[in-house]
């Protein structure tokens, strides 16, 4: 982090991104590895299917073997996911992308809600559309976002920029002129902030 904190701020806004992964970058690169967090995200969506799997049928006495063979497949699946990921970052090179979160984060309560549907026999759920709302954010957030960030946190732990050779980001001018034009009500308003 010590390294971090010397890079301009537009870099570090890049290597640590979000709260989510402003929480990963605190964690050895070793634990935060984009597998460790893709199987990490399994075990949570694991843990949501408790009681969807224990309530779900009538007569279902092996429902902790079932559900403890799925957590198994599911973390093993998304750290596959997150070991794939990573693959193509290193061969592509790309920078961390914003994921779409107000898609992404509401999919898994969804495929939650239509999983404890289907499980309790109210409605007959297809369970291709189940299991892609609920595993689906995972795997795109390990993608788009902490594989590129690991990749880089990598470089710069081995003491290599990873902004080397990228022209700076330009920064806005202070002119409030430039920046509203001619909106005179506009420029009243910064008139009035800059006199206080």
């Amino acid at each position: 982090m010590s390294k971090v904190e010397q890079l301009a701020p537009d870099e570090q806004e890049t290597l640590l991104g979000t709260s989510l992964s402003r929480r990963f970058t605190r964690l050895p690169l070793w634990l935060s590895h984009p597998a460790n967090i893709g199987a990490f995200y399994g075990f949570l969506v694991a843990l949501a299917l408790v009681l969807p799997y224990a309530f779900g049928d009538k007569d279902n006495d092996v429902w902790g073997v079932q559900w403890l063979y799925h957590a198994s497949l599911l973390m093993v699946a998304c750290a596959f996911a997150g070991f794939a990921s990573l693959a193509l970052v290193a061969f592509s090179k790309r920078h961390p992308v914003t994921p779409p979160r107000t898609v992404l984060y509401p999919m898994p309560f969804v495929g939650l809600a239509l999983l404890t549907i289907d499980r309790t026999d109210l409605l007959a759920i297809p369970p291709t559309l189940v299991w892609l709302l609920l595993l689906l954010p995972g795997p795109v957030y390990v993608h788009l976002s902490w594989a590129p960030r690991w990749r880089l946190l990598c470089m710069i732990e081995d003491g290599k920029d990873p902004f080397d050779g990228m022209p700076p980001k330009e920064e806005p001018s202070g002119d409030a002129e430039e920046m509203v034009g001619e909106d005179t009500e506009m420029l009243e308003v910064v008139d009035a902030f800059e006199s206080e």
